[in-house]
């Protein structure tokens, strides 16, 4: 991809490999992504205060997005059918779902799994798509780039004056040698306590305990879970669009998990309650193990991950190294999406397989991608 910069060629490369062969399709009855409200670039700002005033809003970083019906509900141009009315005009980032081009030190391209569209195997050529959408965002592209290559370059610099850093690719092969132990509770427990040692953690060196900590990891998993859907503001926690299309929200707190939907016009609808302690992990089956394996795949080659790994190191000040800091995140990861697939089962009965364990990837992929990095989303 090459730009044309004050007359300078600049050629950029992104990274594909992560969605080659992928598929994807827009599906009519979804419309998850248009519960994200988006921004406005500054380029497409005239055009909606000039046409649609009433539909942009201000947002507390001082960006302007697309307004959503009574504040939590959905786009304002998505009709009672759930189709865009304005969708020759929709901005950059509609256009973009279920796309990311994370910008670190190099810019890459990777796939929202909460959007239903990328589990039908249908439709169109994702690499193919995202190279169309990189070319016609090639000068945001840029500039984003050069703003995060510079974070990066200091990130890298204050690890190895403190000793924590590691060699990424080193980091992600020894993942792969291990990626099916990660399926296995006792495995993720004793990591996750080596992970909080002074000591550098080498997953091929671990043996497990015959203890399995399982008390801990339910403590840590249900407290991660719970966090993300503890406000009260529907725009504040995870959205899952279940198998009938509806647009589900789960407010929780120590005590209980309330259920909602939420329809096209922003009203609310409670469903049901559960108590917290009846939600426990549950035990995956051959095919879920398989599901899971494949998404820690997809976490390990992304550098949205890595980004936000690096934030986490930066924001508890340079202490602990990379790798524990990695390994650490990624079992933070894994047992937060096991928890969802433990609650969606209690709700909708899904399981613990292949069918239980997709469904709670599409229930907590979006928040995946929406962790705090050093880089950026363009």
């Amino acid at each position: 991809m090459e730009v044309i910069l004050e007359g300078m060629s600049v050629t950029i490369k992104v990274d594909y490999s992560g969605i080659t062969g992928k598929m994807f399709e827009c599906i009519p009855e979804c419309g998850m992504c248009c519960l994200c409200q988006p921004e406005i670039l500054p380029e497409e700002r005239s055009f909606f205060e000039a046409k649609y005033p009433e539909a942009v809003s201000k947002s507390k970083g001082h960006k302007y997005m697309l307004s959503m019906r009574k504040g939590k509900g959905s786009c304002v141009f998505l009709d009672k059918e759930r189709r865009c009315s304005i969708y020759k005009n929709r901005t950059t980032f509609c256009r973009q779902f279920p796309f990311h081009f994370y910008v670190g030190d190099r810019i890459s391209a990777e796939l929202d799994l909460s959007c239903r569209g990328v589990w039908t195997k249908k439709g169109r050529d994702a690499a193919e798509e995202a190279k169309i959408l990189a070319k016609n965002s090639e000068k945001r592209l840029l500039a984003t780039l050069e703003e995060a290559s510079a974070v990066y370059r200091d990130f890298y610099s204050i690890c190895r004056e403190a000793g924590i850093m590691q060699d990424v690719s080193t980091l992600r092969e020894s993942v792969r040698r291990n990626e099916k132990k990660f399926t296995d509770y006792r495995y993720i427990a004793e990591v996750m306590n080596l992970s909080m040692s002074d000591s550098e953690i080498h997953l091929d060196d671990i043996h497990l305990e015959s203890n399995t900590r399982m008390s801990e990891l339910e403590i840590a998993a249900r407290d991660s879970a719970i966090e993300s859907m503890s406000s009260r503001d529907p725009m504040n926690v995870p959205v899952y669009c279940d198998e009938n299309w509806n647009w589900n929200v789960f407010f929780a707190n120590r005590d209980a998990i309330r259920q909602s939907t939420i329809d096209c016009e922003g009203d609310i609808h409670w469903k049901m309650s559960i108590d917290v302690d009846t939600v426990r992990l549950k035990n995956l089956d051959d095919s879920g193990r398989g599901v899971l394996i494949d998404y820690i795949r997809v976490l390990n080659s992304r550098d949205s991950f890595l980004g936000s790994v690096f934030s986490s190191v930066d924001e508890y000040g340079y202490e602990d190294n990379v790798s524990n800091a990695y390994c650490g995140s990624l079992c933070v990861s894994i047992i937060d999406l096991l928890w969802r697939a433990s609650m969606l089962d209690c709700f909708f009965g899904t399981g613990m397989g292949a069918r239980g364990i997709r469904e709670a990837i599409i229930f907590y992929d979006m928040d995946r991608l929406d962790a705090p990095t050093i880089g950026a989303v363009a």
